[in-house]
């Protein structure tokens, strides 16, 4: 667990930090961050859907997911529940959580929670006892927690919340899981990621505003519907 455990507190304290030095940097500051956000989202969303394998899966994965974010207004709850859970932390003096912008709260959860890097990093270390992949990461999230930190406040360091029960699940159940998965659901999984921050980067680069949050729901369901298609569907066709 020293893996999940160091990344998990990399994001947290990479956020408090961010939170708390990110208000001596002035608007047009922040305003280039995001901007810069937008265009590195665009570019992990180009490679990721690089990945894909059956591209009716995870078209059907991204259409569905979000229907079903959309009819339980899981954008609303998001953004609600990030500000709530920032409270402890401004309460605390560190940062302001007076606005919090969803697409760029949503792309940080994307990228700390269902990156696949962290999610191969803590079946790896599962399976294998191994820590290295996500040791490595744990010093990239740092830097990055505090950078979207400057933008998003306290808010960035509750991630850790969402990423440690999403590791832990992921470590605990390695042996489990890792059977029942191949190349191509994992592939998949990663290019619906890539349609989400893909989205993102429009967004945040106020291109489109598309419902980031609602497509969270792909994420869940984009596997069983690649095995579903690869197993059942293409022999029929």
């Amino acid at each position: 667990m020293i893996g999940v455990i160091a990344n998990v507190l990399a994001v947290a304290l990479g956020g408090i930090a961010g939170a708390i030095f990110g208000s001596r940097f002035n608007d047009k500051f922040t305003e280039a961050l995001n901007s810069i956000f937008g265009i590195c989202a665009l570019g992990m969303g180009i490679s990721s859907i690089g990945n894909m394998e059956n591209m009716p899966a995870v078209m059907m994965a991204v259409i569905l997911g979000t229907v079903i974010g959309l009819s339980i207004h899981l954008g609303e709850k998001i953004s609600s529940v990030g500000m709530l859970l920032g409270k402890p932390l401004e309460m605390l003096g560190i940062g302001r959580n007076d606005k919090v912008d969803v697409s760029l709260l949503v792309t940080a959860m994307v990228l700390f929670c269902s990156s696949g890097t962290g999610i191969y990093g803590c079946i790896d270390a599962g399976m294998t006892g191994n820590a290295t992949i996500l040791l490595s990461k744990s010093v990239l999230d740092f830097f990055t927690a505090f950078i979207f930190a400057c933008s998003l406040g306290a808010v960035t360091a509750i991630i850790a919340v969402p990423q440690i029960i999403i590791y832990t699940s992921l470590f605990m159940l390695a042996s489990v899981i890792y059977p029942l998965t191949t190349p191509a659901m994992i592939n998949d999984f990663k290019a619906c990621g890539g349609f989400i921050l893909l989205a993102t980067g429009l967004r945040v680069a106020k291109v489109k505003e598309f419902p980031i949050a609602d497509m969270i729901p792909a994420m869940i369901i984009v596997m069983p519907i690649s095995a579903i298609w690869v197993n059942y569907i293409m022999p029929m066709l």
